[in-house]
C-alpha cells in the first residue's frame, strides 16, 4: 500500500530528530520510495513558537493502518514527545496523511488527515513528491491543492 506521513520537528537538533524518525519509519512500517526535502515552517494553530522542520515520506508498506498509527505512536514516545498542548512545540510529530484512497474516520484516526489541504508545510512537500495524487475525499490533486491553498505561512525548503 502507499502511505504518506508527515514529519515536523520544531524542538532540539530539528533535522536530526527527522532524521532519526525516519529511519525508524523505514525499520518498522516499511520501505520508503519517496522523501522530500526538508521544508522550513512558521507555526501553524500557535504561532509563538520556534520554526518547524517539515517533511514528507510515501511508503510502501503491507500493515494496517491502525498499526502504523500505533507504531507511529511508539515511535514518537521513543524519541521523548511529550503532548501538553495541542499544536504546541515538539520534538517530533508523524502524522498519517494518506493510506492510498482509503477514507477511513473512528475515534482515534482519520484518513486523509482532515487538515492536510490547509496547511502550506503538508502540501508543499507532498507537491514536491507526489503532485498528481488525488484527494479521495476531495477530488483534487496536490499541486492544486497547494495552488489554491489559502494558508498565508511561510515554507521555505531548508539550505542548510
Amino acid at each position: 500500500m502507499r502511505l504518506f506521513l508527515g514529519l515536523g520537528s520544531n524542538l532540539g537538533d530539528r533535522k536530526q530528530h527527522l532524521q532519526r524518525a525516519t529511519e525508524q519509519i523505514e525499520l518498522r512500517i516499511g520501505e520508503i520510495s519517496k522523501a522530500s526535502s526538508i521544508y522550513e515552517t512558521q507555526a501553524w494553530g500557535i504561532e509563538n513558537q520556534p520554526d518547524f522542520l517539515n517533511q514528507v515520506l510515501e511508503i510502501n508498506t503491507q500493515l494496517e493502518p491502525e498499526k502504523i498509527l500505533e507504531i507511529i505512536l511508539i515511535i514518537e514516545q521513543n524519541m521523548g514527545r511529550e503532548r501538553h498542548v495541542k499544536w504546541g512545540e515538539r520534538l517530533i510529530d508523524i502524522d498519517i496523511l494518506f493510506y492510498d484512497a482509503l477514507v477511513l474516520k473512528t475515534e482515534k484516526l482519520m484518513i486523509p488527515h482532515p487538515f492536510l489541504q490547509d496547511r502550506n508545510f503538508v502540501l508543499a512537500p507532498l507537491a514536491e513528491i507526489a503532485p498528481d495524487f488525488v484527494h479521495p475525499v476531495l477530488q483534487r490533486n496536490i499541486r492544486d491543492l497547494f495552488l489554491d491553498s489559502k494558508d498565508q505561512l511561510i515554507v521555505k525548503i531548508l539550505t542548510e
